[in-house]
């Protein structure tokens, strides 16, 4: 009798097992869902940090024009009326043929 409810409940143990371990929704593929969601986690943080610049900068775009202008400046290359424009040239240094 007891070899029978022995054999029984080894045999659903092993069955549970299987389950757990190959069946579907087992345990690698959780650990495998897991990592996918820290990534994507990762992933959205930077992107939130990204928005967040870029709103940064549309406000000052709309509100200011030093923000405008510095961008003209940095970007075009223009130069506002009434001011002199430098442009320091480092000098090429000689090539020497050996």
């Amino acid at each position: 009798m007891y070899r029978w409810l022995l054999a029984t409940l080894l045999i659903m143990l092993i069955g549970l097992q299987y389950r757990l371990w190959f069946g579907e929704a087992n345990l690698r593929e959780v650990w495998r869902l897991e990592q996918m969601i820290e990534e994507q986690q990762v992933e959205n943080a930077q992107l939130v940090e990204r928005n967040k610049r870029l709103e940064a900068e549309v406000r000052n775009l709309k509100k200011g024009l030093a923000a405008l202008e510095e961008r003209a400046r940095s970007e075009m290359g223009m130069v506002k009326e009434g001011e002199t424009f430098f442009q320091l040239v480092e000098p090429q240094q000689e090539r020497r043929r050996d």
